[in-house]
C-alpha cells in the first residue's frame, strides 16, 4: 500500500498522518471445587477446574480509506476466546520409609476467534480496512477444540534420615498429535539444620497451544520502508499444509537437570546456589516475514504460492529449532535484624542465565531449497538475546510499629536487538537498576493501606537509535526499544491502595 500519508515521517519532512491505537478489553474466569477423603489407608484428592480467557480489540483514532467520509473512526476488529476444564483424582499414601501417589487427570479445551465488523475489513479497491489492523475477518474466525488424558505415577523413598530419592513417570495422550512419556528422579540429602543438597534429572514436554495451531489474522507491519497487510496462517490451512509443505506441529519436547544448595551459616542468615540447564528441541518458532526476493527476472515456487492465493506476504507457526538455557540462582537472606526499634529483612537474589540456538534452523524443504531464511536475525534475538541475561534483586523490608516500609533496587542486565540482515543496525541497550519504594501503615487489625512508587528515581531505556532505518522505529513511531524486553518504560508510576479484612 505504500506510505500516502508519511507514516514513516522521513527525516525533515511534515507528518501528515494519524497515530491508531490499539486497545483490549480482557475478561479472565475461573472455577475450583473439590473434595478429599480416605480410601483403604490413602489420602484421595478430586478436582474440578474450569478457566476461560476472552480478549476484544478495538482499533481508535483511525479510519477505512475505502468508506471514505463515512467511514468510522472506531472499530470492532475481533477477538479470541480461550478456555478449558479439567478434573483430576489424585490418590497418595505413606509408608514410613515410602511414599507413593498415583493419579489420572483429563481435560478439554476449547478456541474460538471471532471476526470483527464488516467495516473493519471492507476493502473492494484493495486499499482499504481500518488502518493498523484490518481485523479479523470471517476466514480468520474457527472454533477448535482438543481433549488429552493422563496418568502419573511417582514413589519417593527415604533409606536414612538424611537421604530422600524419589523417581515419577507421566504418560498423557492428547487427540490431535499423539503421545508422550516423560520421568524424574531426584535426590535430597540433608546437612541437618544447617541446609540441604539438591540434584534432579527430568525429561518433559510442552504442546503446542490451540492457538499456534489454528491463529490466523492479518496485520499492517512496516517492512522493507514500506507499509502492508501481512498474514499470519494457520497450521491447518491449505496453503501452508499442502501449498508449502509445513508439517503438522508436534510438541517440543525438553531434557532438564539441575543441582543445588542451601546453608544456614548462622539462625538469621541463609544462602542457596542452584545451577539449571534446559534442552528444549523441536521449539515452536513464529516464522519472520516470508514474501518475494526481489528477483523480478524469476518465480521462486513459494512465490507462485503467494500469487495463486493473492498473498502479499505470510508468517507461520512451526517446529524448527532446538535451543540449551543454562543459568544459575543465588539468593542470601538475613533476616531479623534489629534496627532501632524496629526489624530489618534484607534479601539478595541473583540470576545470570544465558540461552543459544543449537544447529540450524530446521525449514521445511520448500523454503530451504529456495534459499529463504525463515527465522532471521532478528527472530533469533528474541531468543538468545531479547531478555537479560542478568537479574539482580536487593530488597529491604523494614517494620517499625504499625509502618512497613519496603526498598527494592533490581538491575536488568543489557539487552542486545539484532536487525533481520544487517550487524551494523544492532543495538545493545544498557542495563539499569530499577527503584521501588512501599510504604504501608496498619490502622487496625482491619484496616491497612499502603503507597508504592515503582520506579521512584524515573529511569528510562537507552533511546533507540534507528541509524536510519525506518523498520527499527518505525519511522519514529518509537523512542525506546520496542521489540526487546528489559524493562517500562513508563517512568514512575504511583499507586495507592486500602484492604479491609472482613
Amino acid at each position: 500500500m505504500g506510505d500516502p500519508y508519511n507514516l514513516l515521517h522521513e527525516a525533515g519532512s511534515d507528518y501528515n498522518g494519524f497515530q491508531p491505537t490499539f486497545e483490549t478489553d480482557v475478561m479472565d474466569n475461573n472455577l475450583t471445587a473439590g473434595v478429599k477423603w480416605k480410601l483403604f489407608n490413602f489420602d484421595v484428592d478430586f478436582s474440578g477446574t474450569y478457566g476461560r480467557n476472552r480478549i476484544d480489540y478495538d482499533v481508535n483514532n483511525t479510519l477505512n480509506p475505502d468508506l471514505g467520509a463515512s467511514s468510522p473512526t472506531e472499530f470492532a476488529v475481533g477477538g479470541y476466546t480461550f478456555s478449558n476444564t479439567l478434573a483430576n483424582l489424585d490418590f497418595s499414601r505413606n509408608l514410613g520409609q515410602l511414599n507413593i501417589a498415583f493419579g489420572a487427570e483429563i481435560k478439554q479445551e476449547n478456541f474460538s476467534a471471532r471476526a470483527g465488523d464488516a467495516a473493519s475489513y471492507f476493502n473492494p479497491t484493495g486499499n482499504g480496512n481500518a488502518q493498523s489492523f484490518p481485523g479479523l475477518q470471517p476466514s480468520n474466525a474457527v472454533r477448535a477444540d482438543r481433549h488429552n488424558y493422563g496418568v502419573y505415577g511417582d514413589l519417593e523413598w527415604e533409606p536414612t534420615e538424611d537421604l530422600l530419592i524419589g523417581g515419577a513417570i507421566r504418560y498423557e495422550d492428547f487427540s490431535d498429535f499423539g503421545d508422550n512419556v516423560s520421568w524424574k528422579v531426584s535426590g535430597r540429602y540433608s546437612l541437618g539444620d544447617k541446609g540441604a543438597i539438591r540434584a534432579s534429572y527430568s525429561t518433559g514436554f510442552r504442546a503446542p497451544s490451540l492457538h499456534q495451531i489454528y491463529l490466523s489474522n492479518v496485520q499492517t507491519l512496516v517492512s522493507g520502508g514500506s507499509i502492508s497487510n501481512q498474514g499470519t496462517f494457520s497450521n491447518v490451512d491449505p496453503v501452508i499444509r499442502e501449498d508449502l509443505g509445513v508439517p503438522q506441529l508436534t510438541a517440543e519436547t525438553s531434557k532438564n537437570i539441575s543441582a543445588g544448595i542451601t546453608y544456614k551459616i548462622k539462625p538469621n542468615l541463609s544462602v542457596s546456589a542452584d545451577f539449571y540447564n534446559v534442552k528444549v528441541d523441536d521449539r515452536v518458532l513464529f516464522t519472520g516475514e516470508i514474501g518475494f526476493d526481489g528477483d523480478d527476472s524469476s518465480m521462486n515456487p513459494v512465490e507462485s504460492v503467494l500469487v495463486a492465493n493473492s498473498i502479499t506476504s505470510l508468517k507461520f507457526f512451526v517446529n524448527a529449532v532446538s535451543t540449551n538455557t543454562s543459568g544459575v540462582d543465588l539468593v542470601v537472606n538475613y533476616t531479623n535484624i534489629e534496627l532501632g526499634e524496629g526489624i530489618l529483612n534484607a534479601a539478595l537474589a541473583a540470576n545470570f542465565n544465558e540461552t543459544t540456538i543449537k544447529g540450524k534452523i530446521d525449514a521445511p524443504a520448500l523454503f530451504e531449497a529456495n534459499g529463504y531464511d525463515i527465522f532471521n536475525r532478528k527472530e533469533q534475538a528474541r531468543i538468545t538475546s531479547s531478555r537479560p541475561k542478568s537479574k539482580v534483586l536487593l530488597g529491604l523490608d523494614y517494620d517499625l510499629n504499625k509502618w512497613n516500609f519496603i526498598l527494592n533496587n533490581t538491575y536488568f542486565g543489557e539487552v542486545t536487538w539484532q536487525h533481520g540482515s544487517s550487524p551494523a543496525l544492532d543495538q545493545t541497550f544498557a542495563g539499569k537498576v530499577i527503584t521501588d519504594l512501599i510504604v504501608g501503615y496498619e490502622f487496625s487489625e482491619k484496616l491497612s493501606g499502603n503507597i508504592s512508587v515503582n520506579n521512584l528515581l524515573n529511569v528510562y531505556p537507552d533511546e533507540l537509535d534507528a541509524k536510519g532505518d525506518v523498520v527499527t522505529d518505525l519511522g519514529g513511531r518509537f523512542k525506546y526499544p520496542w521489540e526487546v524486553n528489559q524493562f517500562g518504560f513508563n517512568g514512575t508510576v504511583l499507586n495507592a491502595s486500602l484492604a479491609f479484612k472482613f
